[in-house]
């Protein structure tokens, strides 16, 4: 059975370590859910008593209780010594009494315990699948489960219930058939969460568009195959198909870069008028939320934009069904900017009912010599203030390089012991890159259980240990099926996944510090510390990219279902653990980010910021929250330049917030109630008591006649 305790150092203690009596010792256990639970002497004598009878065909209490003392015995001198508060886990309870059978040379009755416990824990397993068939089922119909609305783009739908029962199998079958033990226990405690468990595949994709245009769609074996696109019509349609296949290989988000840079060549080789232009880009937007995944969801998709042709296409000849052509992508610029142009105008208005495009999610490159006075400039920043849609990448006061996303495959023969920059932040959309895996450790579990600083580092290194196993498993599986065609489009168009990284990120940062040190993040004492544990984590990343061979990077990871996930299992598991939020929707703050409403001030915020943001090498971004939309786009220009020219953060993006109404579209600011609708409301019952009124007087003149 196991060989080893899952977290030996990991536990709520809930007694002294002075007790003699080992009962007294002993309060609580842990389940293999990760629940507690009452201790419970007699089960240990009963199954010792079981196995005895199955050896000797005959009962003896006397010597089960007998081996169960010793059980105790055992148990209380290896948690003597222990941090205060302790509390073993059954399996651990379980190898114990496996070890004092043998040691006092009740082998056979030992083997007779081993058969018990494998036969029971195939019962449980059996018990388990159909019991989670019906939960999952249940749980979906109902609209209980909290999984049902962990994702916003997937609506309470057929599609949906399919997804959630095929995810759920999916989720078994990795954490029982695929990860070893350790890894399982450690996502089922909450110890780290291990993202897109319900999905067999890999996490985030950076593709060639370059190549798309080059080769077409097509190239595998019993599917349809294009040629090239020669028209602009013709390659988004490409483009929404690619993206909408991609993402059936994938579980996360699908991306293209250089979309404005690419793109304008088929503009200028048809001499396209900007209404051509619009209908083109219209279709791309309409197509790609249009549910065409899994689970009824639009794909999730990223665009980078360069707004400026970027100097290592300028004189690069641009390609247009499949061929060079005579001008370069440098003499594209007019082109670039229509495109840009009928994109944002298209974002702005929305759709039919003015609910503004979820997809793509465009990132604009902002580098030094970005034009801030344009038309085209007045329309992204009323963009940004209006919906916050896109992000803005920081090639202005970053170590970024616009060229880094076409280089990706030969940057990486460098040092392999240096920590890559994974490209396209949270969304992996450098070509040829992306993220196979994501495990968020629990940072706040760690700081609540940890008595020193010593403790707190050890079961750092146990956890990202555990992590790198499971990223490394994922890997060798997810290459494996690749190889065997399980992923047909990605074999065609990704030829190695070489370039994809292994990503271990953080949750709580805030609160681990609360919970550790007694002050929050914002405290220096709390910065120093989160500065520290950053450094520290990307040299064991470092560790482990040297020792395997394979590239880790340091992600905020994006933690909106998972922060609640893991602060709901400690809040119950842990009493006196420090969350945010409220006792019934408790949740930790993402990654090193400020505590929520901390400030408005955003360059407080900033300054605070800064030195965390930079530490990561993967995905991370800074929010600017705004309570609503800024009404002049000079302002919004104004702080997006700002903080590009004086702030190393890789990325930012506006954040205001805005309601919908399905009858009259945008609203700024937060409304729980529309006030045009209430307006109309009051008016309609103004009306209907006036009318009422003169009725009143008609039938009493009436009378009086």
């Amino acid at each position: 059975m196991s060989g080893q305790a899952v977290f030996p150092e990991w536990r709520n203690f809930l007694g002294g370590s002075g007790d003699k009596e080992t009962a007294g010792f002993i309060k609580s256990v842990v389940k293999r859910s990760g629940d507690i639970a009452s201790y419970d002497r007699k089960k240990i004598e009963s199954a010792i008593g079981r196995a005895i009878e199955a050896v000797e065909k005959r009962k003896d209490p006397e010597r089960a209780e007998k081996l169960t003392d010793a059980v105790e015995e055992r148990l209380r001198l290896r948690l003597a010594g222990s941090r205060t508060h302790s509390i073993p886990a059954i399996e651990e309870i379980q190898d114990d009494v496996e070890s004092v059978l043998i040691e006092n040379n009740e082998v056979e009755v030992a083997k007779a315990y081993i058969l018990y416990r494998a036969r029971h824990e195939a019962i449980r397993d059996a018990k388990n699948l159909m019991l989670d068939i019906n939960k999952t089922m249940d749980e979906y119909l109902s609209q209980s489960d909290w999984r049902v609305k962990e994702n916003a783009n997937v609506n309470f739908s057929l599609g949906g219930l399919i997804l959630s029962n095929s995810g759920a199998v999916t989720a078994n079958y990795w954490l029982n058939n695929i990860y070893p033990k350790e890894v399982a226990d450690a996502h089922k405690t909450a110890a780290f969460h291990i993202h897109d468990l319900s999905m067999f595949s890999g996490y985030c994709a950076g593709w060639s568009l370059r190549q798309l245009i080059q080769e077409g769609l097509g190239g595998v074996p019993d599917k349809i195959t294009s040629t090239p696109a020669t028209h602009l019509s013709t390659l988004v349609n490409q483009m929404v198909n690619f993206l909408g296949i991609m993402q059936n290989e994938w579980a996360g988000a699908q991306a293209f870069s250089s979309f404005d840079t690419y793109l304008a060549p088929f503009v200028k080789i048809d001499n396209l008028s900007e209404k051509s232009v619009r209908q083109c880009i219209q279709s791309f937007l309409f197509g790609v939320n249009t549910p065409s995944r899994w689970g009824s969801q639009a794909p999730f998709t990223n665009v980078t934009l360069d707004w400026v042709c970027p100097d290592d296409l300028k004189n690069k000849k641009a390609i247009v069904g499949g061929e060079e052509q005579e001008f370069t992508y440098g003499d594209c610029q007019k082109e670039m900017d229509i495109i840009n142009k009928q994109f944002i105008l298209l974002m702005l208005e929305g759709d039919a009912s003015g609910r503004g495009f979820g997809y793509p999610i465009p990132t604009y490159n902002i580098t030094k010599n970005f034009e801030w006075e344009s038309e085209n400039a007045e329309l992204l920043f009323k963009m940004a203030s209006q919906y916050g849609t896109p992000y803005f990448q920081n090639f202005v006061n970053s170590d970024l390089n616009p060229s880094d996303v076409r280089s990706m495959c030969c940057r990486l023969q460098l040092d392999k012991r240096e920590l890559r920059k994974r490209g396209g932040g949270l969304f992996g959309s450098d070509e040829f890159t992306g993220s196979l895996g994501v495990v968020t450790i629990n940072l706040p579990q760690i700081g609540f259980l940890a008595k020193d600083e010593k403790a707190f580092f050890r079961r750092l290194d146990y956890l990202m240990d555990i992590a790198r196993d499971s990223l490394c498993i994922k890997r060798k599986v997810i290459k494996h099926l690749l190889d065997t065609g399980l992923y047909p489009y990605t074999k065609r168009y990704l030829h190695t996944l070489d370039n994809h990284f292994n990503t271990i990120g953080l949750c709580g940062m805030n609160e681990c510090c609360l919970n550790f040190l007694g002050t929050s993040i914002v405290d220096p004492k709390g910065k120093a510390f989160a500065e520290r544990v950053l450094d520290y984590m990307r040299s064991r990343l470092a560790d482990y990219q040297e020792v395997t061979g394979e590239l880790f990077n340091l992600e905020a990871t994006p933690a909106e279902s998972t922060s609640f996930r893991l602060a709901s299992h400690d809040k119950k598991n842990f009493p006196g653990i420090i969350t945010s939020g409220t006792d019934e929707s408790p949740f930790y703050t993402n990654s090193t980010q400020l505590p929520v409403d901390y400030t408005s001030d955003i360059f407080e915020a900033l300054d605070l910021q800064e030195s965390l943001q930079t530490r990561y090498t993967g995905g991370t971004v800074f929010h600017t929250f705004m309570g609503e939309q800024i009404k002049d786009w000079r302002a919004c220009r104004d702080l997006v330049k700002a903080v590009t020219a004086n702030y190393r953060v890789p990325y930012v993006t506006i954040s205001p917030t805005y309601s919908i109404c399905r009858s009259h579209g945008y609203l700024n600011g937060e409304h729980f109630e529309c006030p045009k609708c209430k307006a109309e409301k009051e008016r309609e019952l103004r009306l209907k008591l006036e009318r009422l009124e003169k009725e009143k007087a008609a039938v009493l003149a009436s009378e009086r006649a």
